[in-house]
């Protein structure tokens, strides 16, 4: 156990050094404890909106070398914190003051949640002494943040705090992560207490491994299906970016000579152009495959349920939490643990195994590979539309054409996201990122904010729809103002449009419009207003040239841009058209 520092660094104003030079240097606050235990956790920068219930957290991590980035809104503030976890790997946190600054953040803590993301949410509350008293902001937080949420609790003694926060940390990382929410009354977080009465646990201790590979015969059995299967098929879900297990899965699937699919954050984990990466032929082969294995993805709407995997393949289900595997659908196999760590056992099981289905592979993904073909000719009339009003495909190809190995793309809305998953390729792992399962709108500066700062010498672009971007933009000047700027791209379409397809088709034109249309808002000029580049288009063949000034105006100027794109109302996805998130 590591004693905390009391160590305070220079100040640069004399009132502060007089300040500072007034504190008893044999006591600590709680807000210190809060700021060494979130160093122990690895934790290196916290997103939050500033409150009175919580500015002692600020005080501490400015002595213990904490980032803090002070956002518009607290929504903003935790999507960053999630962004922060998806490209790291690490504990992500947002500071939250109570009431309405905690409540402001559900939004983002109930994303991370359905997404599987490692995310400490650190709120205020009144003090203990003014408790039941209708205090300033008072809620129940910890009791509304328990369903979304791992782990909700409130600290009650000064002494316990840095414990609490390591407690809190290790079950945003047990089993599959998740968020947890840490409630601090104002009067617990500001008291001091004797320095050598506070003990932070040293980093590196509060968490145990968890790479299990669950049952080693499990891991045989895998290990003989996949070298006997002819048709098999892989799909890479989040969990395996999540645990940064894809160089695990890739090196197994290769050596095998597996196709594979990815969905969510795995996407980009194997890049265009690899002879096991495919994108646009998953229904043909979980048509026709005789093995399916399904890793870091739950059976969800997404995946029908489970109901689209062939009922006389034998399907496999990997995953980090056990309550995950065969829900919604049998499987013949479940294995639970760290996917990177199965997927290297069974790479090492596979060993010397006869592998009596190599040239049925073989032929498998010629097959495989034809269709793929064929599905993308389909698709490119729609892709290189001249259409006008532009069409939202050709946003889609032309911003696919536009990224680098160095761009990570975010989606960030309804249509737009499914409509560009079909177009847009990451050229690297960790460079896609989109809402995930909540479907909430409004992550995407958030995450373009998060994103830059952990990778500064990355280019971040976010692809809203005009919807999406209404809800959060003003955060755009936040990321400025922190030297993280990025690409913005808006399809612009004047409506809520993916709900709108679903009204139209139940109440017709007269009833279907209700609740859905937009204003037509001109948003390169959001850009300039904050000292960045704008540039509106109307012409299909002006998006490439405009994304490209837009990029150089980034890179010169440090400021966000924004092309806004006005697309066509009238079209939509195919999966928007059958309602298919529905079902």
């Amino acid at each position: 156990m590591a004693r905390v520092s009391t160590d305070k660094r220079a100040s640069n104003t004399a009132d502060d050094t007089l300040a500072r030079k007034s504190r008893d240097e044999n006591v600590v606050s709680g807000g210190h404890l809060v700021a060494a235990a979130l160093k122990n956790e690895g934790v290196d920068t916290i997103f939050t909106l500033c409150g009175g219930h919580i500015i002692d957290i600020y005080d501490g991590c400015i002595d213990h070398g904490i980032r803090v980035v002070d956002v518009r809104h607290e929504q903003v503030a935790a999507h960053a914190a999630d962004g922060y976890a998806r490209q790291t790997g690490r504990l992500g946190c947002v500071v939250t003051t109570a009431g309405p600054g905690f409540t402001n953040a559900l939004t983002g803590i109930a994303t991370a949640f359905r997404s599987e993301s490692p995310v400490l949410h650190i709120g205020g509350q009144g003090a203990l002494t003014q408790h039941k008293m209708g205090s300033l902001q008072d809620l129940p937080h910890v009791d509304i943040a328990a369903p979304i949420t791992k782990f909700s609790a409130s600290v009650r003694s000064t002494e316990r705090i840095a414990d609490m926060v390591a407690m809190a940390a290790r079950e945003c990382f047990a089993g599959a992560p998740g968020p947890s929410y840490l409630e601090i009354p104002r009067d617990v977080l500001d008291r001091e207490v004797p320095a050598d009465k506070a003990v932070v646990p040293e980093r590196g201790r509060s968490r145990a491994s968890t790479q299990s590979i669950g049952d080693p015969a499990d891991v045989e059995k895998l290990a003989e299906l996949l070298v006997k299967s002819e048709r098999p098929a892989v799909l890479l879900g989040t969990q395996v970016w999540t645990c940064r297990g894809h160089e695990a899965a890739t090196a197994l699937f290769k050596a095998l000579n597996v196709p594979c699919y990815m969905n969510g954050a795995a996407r980009g984990l194997l890049p265009p152009g690899d002879p096991h990466y495919f994108n646009r032929t998953r229904t043909d082969a979980f048509n026709e495959a005789d093995v399916i294995v399904i890793v870091g993805t739950p059976f969800d709407f997404r995946m029908g349920y489970g109901r689209r995997l062939r009922s006389d393949a034998a399907v496999v289900h990997i995953d980090m939490d056990y309550r995950t595997v065969a829900k919604n659908r049998d499987v013949s196999l479940g294995l639970v643990g760290d996917p990177g760590a199965i997927l290297k056992a069974v790479h090492a099981a596979v060993g010397e195994r006869p592998d009596n289905g190599a040239e049925g592979r073989a032929r498998w993904l010629a097959h495989l590979r034809g269709l793929e073909g064929e599905r993308a000719a389909k698709l490119m009339p729609l892709f290189q539309s001249d259409a006008n009003p532009i069409h939202p495909y050709r946003v889609a190809w032309e911003l696919n054409e536009f990224l680098t190995e160095n761009t990570i793309y975010i989606g960030d809305g309804g249509d737009v996201v499914t409509i560009s998953a079909q177009a847009v390729e990451p050229r690297a792992p960790g460079n896609w990122m989109d809402p995930g399962a909540l479907g909430a709108l409004g992550v995407g500066t958030g995450f373009a904010l998060a994103s830059k700062l952990v990778n500064p010498d990355k280019e971040v672009l976010c692809y809203y729809g005009d919807g999406s971007f209404g809800m959060t933009a003003f955060d755009m000047e936040t990321a400025n103002r922190f030297g993280a700027p990025y690409i913005a791209v808006i399809g612009n379409n004047s409506a809520m449009n993916q709900i709108r397809y679903g009204q139209l088709s139940k109440y017709g034109d007269e009833r279907g419009n209700v609740g859905n249309l937009l204003g037509e808002v001109p948003f390169s000029r959001f850009a300039e207003m904050l000292g960045g580049y704008g540039e509106e288009v109307t012409d299909c063949r002006e998006i490439g040239p405009a994304l490209g000034r837009a990029r150089e105006s980034v890179r010169n100027s440090g400021k966000s841009a924004v092309v806004n794109v006005w697309v066509d109302a009238g079209e939509w996805a195919p999966g928007t058209k059958r309602q298919t998130m529905y079902k």
